[in-house]
């Protein structure tokens, strides 16, 4: 439970470090995704100093316990600490790691909490440790990410609120949904069983894995904007994911 005082300071808490950057000469923005509180910007002073203990926290893809206060949206750091074993990404699955940080970053708003997204995060993590189906484990959290944010993605009927059809071939766009192929010639083409494979977080089929990848894209370009995200081309560069 958060900690509240008068100098808005929150202790205890269970957040990742998404991305650090430096700030004046020796301190650095630190970017955290909090469980209770969301993304978090925070200074860590003096942290890059050679001997600064915070120096040595600031590891992407752990749970750590952090405290800062501050009233304004920039905060001040003053401690993180381990609060779970450590997490091991390698190789195709550190990117993939990276890339959901990015996903964060651009997508989630300052100080907006999403508890079940901070859960479901957290459980990617351990699932990225394995190295397996990562394609898949992307477009699941793709998707988890865009739900919880309030993103209308709807996988079981179409713009005329009629149920999806597995044998139907329809064009999906952002704005309305799945739609028949003459109303609109924007978006992706995809089968009515890639959207209900989806709904059921069924991703076994390989069609629905092409098509889901495809839709995820189009969706996520349509949310983030002109500016394409870094890790998303490395990805593509690797394996396709």
């Amino acid at each position: 439970m958060a900690i509240r005082t008068e100098s808005h300071r929150q202790d205890n808490q269970s957040v990742y470090i998404l991305h650090t950057y430096p700030f004046k000469e020796t301190s650095l923005v630190v970017e955290l995704f909090s469980q209770q509180f969301g993304r978090i910007a925070a200074v860590a002073k003096g942290a890059r100093r050679p001997h600064s203990a915070m120096r040595g926290m600031l590891q992407s893809f752990q749970m750590l316990s952090g405290a800062w206060s501050g009233k304004n949206e920039l905060k001040t750091l003053h401690s993180l600490d381990w609060s779970a074993g450590l997490t091991l990404l390698k190789g195709e699955a550190l990117m993939c790691g990276f890339y959901m940080n990015e996903l964060l970053l651009r997508l989630l708003p300052r100080e907006d909490a999403h508890e079940t997204l901070f859960e479901y995060y957290t459980n990617t993590m351990r699932t990225l440790t394995e190295g397996r189906d990562l394609a898949t484990t992307l477009r699941r959290f793709e998707l988890k990410l865009l739900q919880e944010m309030g993103y209308a993605v709807p996988l079981l009927q179409d713009e005329n609120e009629q149920e999806i059809m597995a044998d139907n071939t329809y064009r999906y766009e952002a704005e309305y949904g799945a739609c028949e192929l003459k109303a609109i010639k924007s978006g992706v083409q995809l089968s009515g069983k890639t959207l209900l494979d989806m709904a059921r977080n069924d991703y076994a089929d390989a069609v629905t894995q092409n098509q889901s990848k495809q839709l995820m894209r189009h969706l996520l370009a349509h949310y983030l904007g002109d500016k394409p995200l870094y890790t998303r081309q490395l990805l593509i560069d690797l394996q396709g994911l």
